[in-house]
């Protein structure tokens, strides 16, 4: 019996011993289960009362409640206005990225931000949510319904506001450190300097060219470092987005008017640019209504000189990846991790140069004088070579030249865009041979090129025509 006792008594506690853990453990897991589900509640009252809150904002013109939501926020988080171990939190991918030191290098610049439309919002929006904590906005433009399509923060309600205001609002709810100086302004520069006051970096996104190239000119003659973006208007191709230095861009009719300006003003290169190679398509400015027209010349309707009256059409799309990668090139630079030499898309410039060379030296023996300069250049040889002609020779199969050459096609007219085509070398003395025997040797009467190389070739070359004359209507030459 005393056994049995003994091993009912055993079997009792060893029972009672797994009751109780499984007790415990279901305790644990009720408490467990609770704790979350009231998480999720605080969690949803949490977002009812934000979306509440904003939609009772909405309705009020200028948000006057903002201000006084962010200063409560400041001082849960911190006498300081904010707490290191949340922020190292929030940019711990950027500190995996950069390190302690690059990341420390990038907290304490300083970028002004010129121009805060469709480019220039994004510049903004990604260079915060990446660590840098003072940022000055500058832009005199408020929100309209078509800037919704392209603009990083802007939304229904900011219509008929700055655009610096609605960028400042959605940068303090990224960043809770940020010290963001939004200037309602244009940037001029007669007193340019006060708005560009303890700038590490420019970005500038304007529109109107005699304004950016001013704020070009000033930012390089004080040695003010600056990044400037060319026309994301017009375009669709996103593999053509290139970044380079000023003097190296090509078929971007606001690269080339700024490069030309620049340079008669001394400055040549030293500015990085974000650029499209892309020639548009089919795309116009967008009609003004004839009234406006009655009322004079449409340059002189602007609010401001030289800014553009007529809109182009732009793909939303394309303006923001010119700001991330203005964005992504300043901030590695400021982390001390530069881009020493970006990729170009199209930048054989020694073919070019080679091109021309001896174009200008074949012309020359054509016209029968020496001649020192060509009513074409190396953008122009670009543009024959690479977006008419794909590198390819204009005969049939077209193949890729090993030693291409360009020539006048039709001896008769002048030599122009329209005028010049790609050969394989040996198709070139062969065209040299049959239709542009020099004025002095009339012994070998010329031919027409249609009789030389037949139908399809002279099909090409009309074409190709085609294809110039819009370039020509898009750039404005």
């Amino acid at each position: 019996m005393n056994v049995f006792s003994a091993q009912s008594h055993r079997t009792q506690l060893i029972l009672a011993a797994v009751s109780a853990s499984l007790l415990t453990s279901g305790l644990f897991t009720a408490y467990n289960a609770y704790s979350r589900r009231e998480r999720r509640r605080g969690l949803d009252r949490d977002i009812l009362k934000s979306i509440a809150d904003q939609n009772e904002g909405s309705k009020q013109h200028l948000r006057p409640n903002d201000d006084e939501l962010l200063d409560e926020q400041m001082i849960r988080i911190g006498a300081n206005g904010h707490n290191e171990e949340l922020i190292r939190e929030q940019l711990a991918r950027c500190y995996a990225f950069f390190g302690d030191e690059g990341m420390a290098r990038i907290r304490e610049k300083s970028v002004v931000v010129v121009g805060c439309g469709g480019v220039g919002s994004w510049v903004a929006v990604m260079l915060v949510r990446s660590g840098v904590s003072k940022i000055r906005l500058v832009d005199f433009d408020y929100v309209t319904l078509s800037s919704l399509n392209r603009h990083a923060t802007a939304v229904l309600a900011d219509v008929g506001t700055p655009k610096v205001g609605c960028i400042e609002r959605t940068l303090k709810q990224i960043s809770r450190c940020v010290e963001v100086d939004s200037r309602l302004e244009v940037w001029r520069k007669e007193d340019g300097g006060q708005l560009l006051d303890g700038a590490d970096w420019v970005i500038d996104a304007i529109d109107n060219i005699t304004t950016k190239v001013d704020l070009l000119k000033y930012c390089h003659e004080h040695h003010i470092k600056v990044f400037s973006s060319m026309g994301a208007s017009a375009k669709t191709d996103p593999t053509r987005i290139q970044i380079s230095d000023i003097s190296y861009t090509m078929y971007d009719p606001l690269a080339r008017s700024v490069r030309r300006r620049l340079r008669l003003q001394g400055v040549s290169s030293g500015i990085p640019v974000v650029y499209s190679t892309e020639v548009p398509g089919d795309v116009k400015l967008l009609p003004l209504p004839e009234e406006e027209f009655q009322k004079g010349a449409v340059k002189e309707l602007g609010v401001f000189d030289d800014f553009r009256v007529r809109i182009l059409p732009v793909l939303g799309s394309l303006p923001s990846l010119f700001g991330l990668h203005i964005a992504t090139y300043i901030l590695c630079e400021m982390a001390g991790k530069p881009i020493l030499n970006p990729l170009p898309i199209k930048n054989r410039k020694k073919l070019y140069e080679r091109l021309l060379r001896d174009l200008l030296h074949r012309e020359s023996k054509f016209i029968g004088e020496p001649i020192n300069k060509l009513p074409i250049d190396e953008d122009d040889v670009a543009l024959i070579f690479e977006d008419l002609h794909l590198g390819r020779s204009v005969v049939p199969p077209h193949a890729v030249p090993a030693h291409p050459t360009l020539l006048r096609w039709d001896p008769t007219k002048p030599l122009t865009l329209e005028n010049c085509v790609v050969f394989e070398s040996t198709e070139a003395e062969k065209h040299v041979r049959e239709c542009l025997t020099p004025r002095t040797e009339e012994a070998h009467p010329r031919k027409t090129p249609g009789a030389v190389w037949g139908d399809e070739v002279q099909a090409v070359v009309e074409r190709h025509i085609g294809d110039v004359a819009k370039y020509r209507t898009w750039v404005g030459l």
